[in-house]
């Protein structure tokens, strides 16, 4: 059993540079956009870069279930806005098939906004159908939501609204959860202390299920529990306490799936991931 640890690399120049970026932080797992976060429509793949993506990839030994391509913060499958959920709705799936073209096996997603405009579960429920709809429409992905700080009107901070979505989706094999580690502790779920830990593996275990767990985000978060609010710090440096690190990586529930840092120093990712080796 082996811990894979990465970070959010940049793709820019191309979606191959990522892993020149993952190799250079002596990671063995990354996560990248595959386009445009900040656009709705971006141009197709070149077949030459996806190609080239895939064999740079087997040539410098990372395993494609080891990286987690992150969809775009504009995307919100649970909109009550029309328009936006059609757009939404037009750009998950594209970047679920960009997904499946560099022949990678899950996106990262969150899942959704109800703005105060329609109920916490209808919300839910309707960010289930459009994965229902993603998956029916491509092959080989997973789609895969990761919990939030539940900061404004956004859902999945709560173990609970995880477990709607997973209830909603028709292929339940094809749906799976990052645990953000910052959002979980700004959610309200304590991290820091040896109890505060198992219980909310507990919860996890008891509401979701570690049979859908498919990746982490590692981040240290700037403020407390309960907070809220969406801050990542350097790992050690945050309300975590250096502790909550030792647990997670001798923890076996998280081997053999992506480790990946949004910690907000690029500069210190190569000594963090030491770090979280030394441990």
């Amino acid at each position: 059993m082996t811990k894979y640890i990465g970070a959010h690399v940049s793709a820019s120049g191309g979606v191959g540079n990522a892993i020149l970026n993952a190799e250079a932080i002596g990671a063995n797992a990354f996560a990248l956009f595959t386009r445009n976060q900040r656009s709705w429509v971006s141009k197709p793949l070149p077949q030459l870069e996806i190609d080239g993506f895939k064999a740079l990839l087997a040539d410098r030994g990372f395993q494609p279930e080891m990286v987690l391509p992150h969809d775009s913060y504009l995307i919100n499958l649970g909109s009550p806005d029309e328009e936006t959920l059609q757009k939404s709705r037009a750009a998950f799936f594209d970047e679920m098939f960009r997904a499946q073209q560099l022949g990678l096996t899950m996106l990262n997603f969150h899942p959704g906004s109800h703005l105060n405009r329609i109920s916490e579960e209808e919300c839910l429920d309707q960010i289930a159908r459009e994965i229902n709809l993603a998956l029916s429409k491509t092959e080989g992905i997973t789609a895969v939501i990761e919990n939030t700080a539940g900061q404004g009107t956004n859902l999945g901070w709560r173990f609970e609204h995880i477990a709607r979505i997973i209830e909603g989706v028709d292929d339940k094999s094809r749906v799976g959860v990052c645990i953000d580690t910052c959002h979980t502790l700004a959610a309200g779920y304590d991290l820091t202390t040896e109890m505060g830990y198992q219980f909310t593996m507990d919860e996890f275990e008891r509401i979701v299920g570690f049979k859908y767990l498919r990746a982490i985000h590692l981040n240290d978060s700037k403020k407390g529990t309960g907070s809220h609010v969406d801050r990542h710090e350097v790992l050690g440096e945050g309300a975590m306490g250096k502790e909550f690190f030792s647990r997670l990586m001798h923890d076996p529930r998280f081997d053999d799936m992506p480790i990946i840092l949004e910690t907000p120093d690029p500069m210190r990712w190569a000594d963090e991931i030491k770090w979280l080796r030394s441990l």
